[in-house]
């Protein structure tokens, strides 16, 4: 378990209750039935990530367009340096991933977690 900054509790909260549709989409028609827990919204030190499989130290993030934009780019650069310090690996999925290649985005998290389809609850 990491420290987290406490006052980011609240919006971890909204965060859950509001998710994306790609977001959505990847927790319940995948996430939810892999034979690992996985936290939706959790808090790392000062960071809200999107899916926390903390087993595998492993960081699932959703990213919308505002993520293509050079602020945007380098805010996750750093954000991933820093969980990385942590020995927690950042995978990324844009939106448009998710939407047209979510075979490919499961197959890609299953390599990651070292599990296969056949794994999946």
């Amino acid at each position: 378990m990491f420290s987290y900054n406490k006052s980011l509790v609240y919006n971890a909260k909204s965060l859950r209750k509001n998710m994306t549709p790609e977001e959505k989409h990847l927790w319940y028609d995948f996430l939810k039935k892999l034979p690992v827990t996985v936290h939706r919204q959790h808090n790392i030190g000062d960071y809200i990530v999107d899916f926390y499989i903390a087993s595998k130290k492993i960081v699932i993030e959703v990213d919308g367009s505002q993520h293509t934009e050079n602020l945007g780019m380098l805010k996750d650069a750093h954000r991933d340096r820093e969980l990385s310090k942590l020995g927690i690996k950042v995978l990324r999925y844009y939106n448009n991933e998710i939407k047209c290649n979510f075979s490919g985005v499961a197959q890609d998290i299953l390599n990651n977690l070292e599990l296969t389809f056949f794994d999946l609850k």
